[in-house]
């Protein structure tokens, strides 16, 4: 199984022949499934366990579903479209292999973004890019923790915003900041949720989210200074 498999459904992809697959890859089931639209199975948690037992249609079922949150969750960590596709591609392509491994202990979107992001921070690590490690960014010094309540939207960060402005803002956030914004108030995932994902607290979580936001704050407020010196 290649990465090639799964290219030409990504958002952004252009469409090949063959109802978006290129000739050479027909004969693969899981992409002759996707080309042909074959109808999904009545609900998630069937496909899964057929795609367990090596049900191509229903693994089939099951990328159709998650790719778009998958890709998204890869765009915003690397702001780049074809890096994004091929890491969308490599999770999901480790998603095949390890399929069967998954035994229900959290929800399997959970489960799927997690395997997502340890693809992206892997590439990140790899490409030598100075981080914050999850470990650090999962451990905030005393003084840094917020002393307010979470939860509720951020409104300081509501109202009109200029877009480019704040999707500057996101991609310069250090990467473990960014990660817990993407999947919080980008992905919408609860606390919990991301605790699970990435084995820290919910109140590590919290603390992120709220580092995050007050980054997020201070170079919005300085956007409008930077372009007016342009």
């Amino acid at each position: 199984m290649t990465s090639s498999k799964f290219s030409a459904e990504l958002p952004q992809g252009k469409p090949a022949s063959h109802g978006g697959v290129a000739p050479s890859q027909a004969s693969d089931p899981v992409v002759a499934d996707i080309a042909a639209g074959v109808s999904p199975t009545p609900g998630e948690a069937e496909a899964l366990a057929l795609a367990q037992s090596g049900d191509h249609h229903a693994f089939a079922q099951l990328y159709s579903l998650h790719k778009r949150r998958i890709y998204s969750l890869c765009l915003r960590m690397v702001g780049n479209v074809a890096e994004a596709e091929d890491l969308t591609q490599e999770a999901f392509l480790q998603l095949h292999r390890k399929i069967a491994t998954f035994r229900g202990d959290s929800a399997f979107s959970t489960w799927l973004h997690r395997l997502a992001i340890n693809v992206v921070l892997m590439r990140l690590r790899k490409k030598g890019l100075s981080l914050i490690s999850l470990d650090e960014a999962m451990d905030p010094a005393p003084e840094e923790r917020p002393g307010r309540s979470f939860g509720a939207a951020d409104l300081n960060l509501a109202g009109s915003i200029d877009r480019l402005a704040l999707e500057r803002a996101i991609a310069n956030l250090p990467a473990g900041y960014r990660l817990i914004f993407v999947l919080h108030d980008v992905e919408g995932y609860e606390h919990n949720e991301i605790a699970s994902m990435l084995d820290c607290s919910i109140g590590n979580s919290k603390s992120q989210l709220h580092k995050a936001r007050l980054k997020l704050r201070d170079a919005l407020r300085t956007y409008p200074r930077q372009e007016a010196r342009r």
